[in-house]
């Protein structure tokens, strides 16, 4: 049994003890019945009334309590709508008192979350103003009297977020391009004459609005700076070479020339005046002395010439070179030649440059041969003659390989340019094939050279005898004889010991020289002499005629003398 019930009978049982005792007091006082009935009704009127009172009291209570339910419930409706949560079911098996006290806990703990909600959204969009306002954007865009979703204000903050990023990513990009601009307006000696460029070159940078036309501005001002910078440099080397090719041409001692060395660098306004006006004042010198300056022209031309392989046609094509009437309008001509010429060089300066290798390896080249065909070399001492044949071999792998490179190369040149490359007049691997051919026709002359000397002394030596020779030791063999020596028209002939041999220079036939052994004729050969008597006479006609015609018989050829 619950207290309550058993405090509720423990009241009844009270009530009927308090009557008892009432009607027993009323007893011994000897109360009528008329005067206890009206004494037990205003008992009863009393007690009525008190209980009626508490169960009013209680069903008040009771009608509040509902009544706070449903307006709870109405608020939560509108919250959970506001907060963009699901709706909160009923609780079921909960007395009145508690369910009360539940939905007014949950409607404290939402409208707390919709204060911090309102209140975060406040700040963000303070943030947002702020950003905005250096930025030059937009605001972001969110219902300011609408309580904000968690996704609405994640979104918010992440917007935020790459807001400030982007702020400093462009507070670093225009604190660079100024230091940059600054840079550039110094050098060039320029001074801010817009409202932008003062905004840009001010102390206070947090007053300068990063808004992105502001950023294309600035990004626009710098380049248009260091499009002037690099006008201004291009006009100060134009000017500075001009300078040096007129020093060069006038013969400009260094001591002049180092007076105006501190012009030499920078590019500002007041460098580029200065350069002018030495232009100016060299360019007054120049046509004092026409002469001399165009022969300097003259000699720059032919260095170019000689690095293009122009030919002599090709040179002579410029007349005015050849032109002995020194006049402005000659320079002027020659100004141009010289700068034509210098842009063709320039446009194919590695093709030249490869092409000049090449021919400077021919040269050694055939320096090289030049030297293998000398009988000299062989009395060099130290290993020359091996280093020169490694060198030639060398040489031979090098000139073939720049040979394949500079085919590809100039191939695709031609294919690029759509025209020929010309050396010399003549297409590159003409030329190089033209080299070549006059090579090998000069090594066969050569070989011929050799093989008709050779032939003649042959011949010679089949009509007069050998040459005398150097005795050379031999060994394992027997004495040695001495060779003959006789005199023709008082020129000495000498012919070699009897066992020597001789290559023809016609197709390689060995021919023997003849052996000491009678003639056909039954002539005699004449006995051998010391070379102490080898002068004493000249042969006889007869035995000169037999030698021969025994020498041809035995061979069984015929040889024209």
């Amino acid at each position: 049994m619950r207290k309550s019930e058993v405090v509720a009978a423990e009241a009844v049982s009270y009530l009927n003890r308090a009557i008892a005792e009432l009607r027993d007091i009323w007893e011994e006082i000897g109360i009528s019945e008329e005067q206890r009935l009206e004494r037990v009704c205003t008992v009863n009127m009393h007690i009525k009334n008190l209980l009626d009172m508490m169960v009013a009291e209680e069903e008040g209570l009771k009608e509040r309590l509902l009544k706070s339910i449903a307006l709870c419930r109405n608020e939560l409706d509108t919250l959970c709508k506001e907060l963009r949560l699901d709706p909160i079911e009923a609780e079921e098996g909960s007395t009145i008192l508690q369910m009360e006290k539940n939905l007014r806990a949950r409607v404290e703990v939402m409208l707390k979350q919709k204060r911090d909600r309102m209140q975060e959204l406040k700040t963000l969009q303070e943030q947002d103003k702020d950003l905005c306002s250096i930025l030059c954007t937009a605001p972001f865009s969110i219902d300011s009297n609408a309580v904000p979703s968690l996704e609405d204000l994640d979104r918010y903050r992440r917007h935020l977020a790459s807001l400030t990023t982007e702020k400093e990513k462009r507070r670093e990009e225009f604190v660079s391009r100024k230091r940059q601009i600054i840079l550039l307006m110094e050098e060039l000696d320029h001074t801010p004459d817009t409202s932008f460029q003062q905004e840009v070159v001010s102390e206070d940078e947090e007053a300068f609005c990063l808004s992105e036309d502001n950023i294309a501005a600035l990004q626009h001002l710098l380049q248009q700076l260091e499009a002037q910078r690099s006008l201004n440099e291009a006009v100060c080397e134009e000017l500075r070479s001009r300078i040096l090719v007129l020093w060069e041409r006038l013969q400009i001692p260094e001591e002049e020339r180092a007076a105006s060395a501190v012009h030499m660098a920078g590019s500002r306004a007041k460098i580029i005046k200065a350069l002018q006006l030495e232009v100016d004042q060299l360019e007054e010198m120049k046509l004092q002395n026409m002469k001399s300056v165009v022969q300097a022209i003259r000699a720059e031309l032919a260095v170019y010439w000689d690095k293009c392989f122009y030919t002599q046609e090709q040179r002579e094509g410029f007349s005015a070179y050849y032109d002995e009437d020194y006049t402005e309008t000659l320079l002027e001509l020659h100004d141009a030649e010289v700068e034509k010429m210098k842009s063709y060089y320039e446009a194919h300066k590695d093709l030249f440059g490869a092409a000049q290798k090449w021919e400077e390896n021919w040269k050694l080249f055939l320096e090289l041969e030049r030297k293998a065909t000398d009988p000299g070399r062989f009395a060099n001492r130290g290993g020359n003659l091996l280093k020169e044949e490694k060198q030639r071999a060398k040489l031979q792998k090098t000139l073939s390989k720049l040979q394949e490179e500079l085919q590809s190369r100039v191939q695709a040149w031609e294919q690029e340019q759509e025209g020929p490359f010309l050396i010399k007049g003549q297409q590159f691997m003409e030329y190089v094939m033209e080299q070549w051919q006059l090579y090998h026709l000069e090594k066969e002359k050569e070989k011929q050279e050799r093989q008709l000397k050779k032939s003649r002394q042959i011949e010679a030596e089949m009509m007069y005898g050998s040459t005398p020779r150097t005795p050379i030791k031999r060994r394992a063999l027997g004495p040695h004889t001495p060779g003959k020596m006789r005199k023709l028209n008082g020129n000495s002939i000498s012919s070699a010991t009897p066992n020597s041999t001789v290559r023809s220079a016609f197709g390689g036939t060995i021919y023997h020289s003849p052996k000491s052994k009678l003639p056909p004729s039954g002539g005699k050969v004449c006995s051998a002499r010391t070379p102490s008597r080898a002068a004493a006479r000249p042969p006889r006609p007869g035995h000169r005629e037999r030698n021969k015609e025994n020498v041809l018989q035995r061979n069984g050829t015929t040889l024209s003398a």
